[in-house]
């Protein structure tokens, strides 16, 4: 999970690099593609709760 968060920061930054400084849109290329990939690896490798493992209680 620090992985992922470490991961989102470092694309933010790059991002906004990229956005403010004249003559380097690559970063901000770079940026988007990092926090695609990150978002999508965290999104098959964490548990989201498909159904699977515990299940929670209803009250009633």
């Amino acid at each position: 999970m620090r992985l992922v968060v470490l991961l989102i920061l470092v694309a933010v930054v790059l991002g906004i690099v990229g956005a403010a400084a004249e003559g380097l849109g690559y970063l901000l290329a770079i940026a988007v593609l990092l926090f695609v990939g990150t978002l999508s690896a965290a999104a098959v490798r964490l548990p989201w709760g498909h159904g699977r493992g515990k299940r929670r209680r209803t009250l009633r």
